[in-house]
């Protein structure tokens, strides 16, 4: 067996209502002076309340940054910073999707002083030591709260990445409850989003691709495939929100060792330039890109097949990745999500540079089973146009 490394969060608390005991939970392991990073939305909607009044209770003193914006550009995880050394946070919370948690990452990470932001972009470049962090995540999609991996926009629409085990949480606190009001196309974008992290690190090139990961992901895939589509038409559905949660944690802690690769790096372009939401736009390439990979990576994708959709056992081996594709596809339809590049307002003449963006991101592609060049990244965009 090859060598491998598997680094993950130090702690996992799931359970519904786990939020709003967040105060018992934290204060003991983090500190009592919390930066508590969120988005307007969460504000808005009450959603962060319990949590907050459960931090008080337990004698933190919080302060609340709650100005993260979708796809967060550097000037928002600056400000962040600024509050949190402002207040003398002695502890980080990201409460929310992806984006509040990756800030808070970076939170956690630069507020020490010890680095800048532009001084850790990449793989390996950020030393620490960290501030204490704990992420609760409001969708099951990202699996941020137990990844490595933090991503900023830089400038009009290029994306950075701030890769490194120094910025994984010291605890990831799930709770289903937070789910249940999330619209279906969130629900369904998110949950699309996880399968991917799942399906890419089982068939990821990485060196470091490895046992552990690979079940996890399969894991992922069982729970996701199962219950995706029941949260969608009822986000009432308690055991399929569970479900959801725990699956896109499991596909988190499987891509966080095991990177993903081309479905992402087509992804990005899309999102940084025309601010398609990062869950659809990976769903938007997905079944292309399996298609194009199928040669190099049948039998990874047979063995992810079965799992998402166990009926495909009945399918042979070698016909198997392409119906995958095909059962990937009809469910982004059935969860009535856009299904080509046309639907999200993307013009064809626009597909060239997205190819050009796309080369850009060679953190991912050095990851996929099969190499891409720029004339094949532009034939993917053009089937999914």
């Amino acid at each position: 067996m090859a060598s491998f490394a598997f680094n993950t969060v130090g702690q996992v608390v799931f359970g519904e209502g786990s939020a709003a005991k967040l105060g018992g939970i934290a204060t003991p392991r983090l500190g009592r002076r919390m930066l508590f990073v969120t988005d307007p939305g969460l504000v808005a909607c009450g959603l962060i309340e319990p949590a907050l009044q459960s931090l008080r209770q337990a004698g933190a003193e919080v302060r609340v940054y709650s100005e993260v914006a979708a796809d967060p550009p550097e000037a928002v995880v600056q400000a962040a910073v600024s509050a949190a050394v402002a207040f003398g946070s002695d502890a980080v919370v990201g409460f929310g999707g992806g984006s509040s948690m990756d800030v808070a990452k970076l939170v956690a990470l630069l507020a020490p002083g010890l680095q800048r932001l532009d001084e850790v972009y990449g793989v390996g470049n950020a030393r620490g030591p960290r501030l204490p962090l704990l992420l609760v995540p409001t969708t099951a999609g990202t699996g941020s709260e137990v990844t490595p991996i933090s991503i900023v926009t830089t400038g009009a629409n290029e994306k950075k990445g701030v890769v490194t085990p120094v910025i994984l949480p010291d605890i990831a606190l799930l709770d289903p409850e937070l789910t249940y009001a999330l619209p279906p196309a969130i629900t369904a974008m998110t949950g699309i989003d996880a399968m991917v992290h799942a399906i890419e690190a089982h068939a990821s090139a990485s060196a470091n691709n490895n046992p552990l990961s690979r079940c996890l992901a399969r894991e992922a895939l069982r729970l996701l495939g199962a219950s995706l589509e029941r949260a969608v038409r009822d986000g009432q559905d308690r055991q399929a929100r569970a479900d959801n949660l725990l699956g896109a944690m499991l596909a988190g802690q499987a891509f966080a060792n095991s990177p993903v690769a081309a479905v992402h790096a087509l992804a990005y372009p899309i999102g940084g330039r025309y601010h398609v939401p990062h869950g659809l736009s990976n769903s938007l390439v997905l079944p292309h890109v399996l298609r194009f990979n199928a040669e190099a990576a049948a039998l990874a994708y047979a063995e992810t097949a079965v799992c998402a959709f166990p009926e495909l056992a009945a399918v042979p081996e070698q016909g198997r990745a392409a119906a995958f594709a095909e059962r990937l596809d009809a469910l982004a339809r059935r969860c009535e999500l856009p299904t080509r590049l046309r639907d999200v307002g993307i013009a064809r003449e626009a597909l060239d540079d997205l190819a050009a963006d796309a080369m850009l991101q060679t953190r991912l592609l050095v990851n996929n089973p099969r190499s891409v060049s720029q004339q094949d990244a532009r034939a993917i965009y053009e089937a999914a146009w």
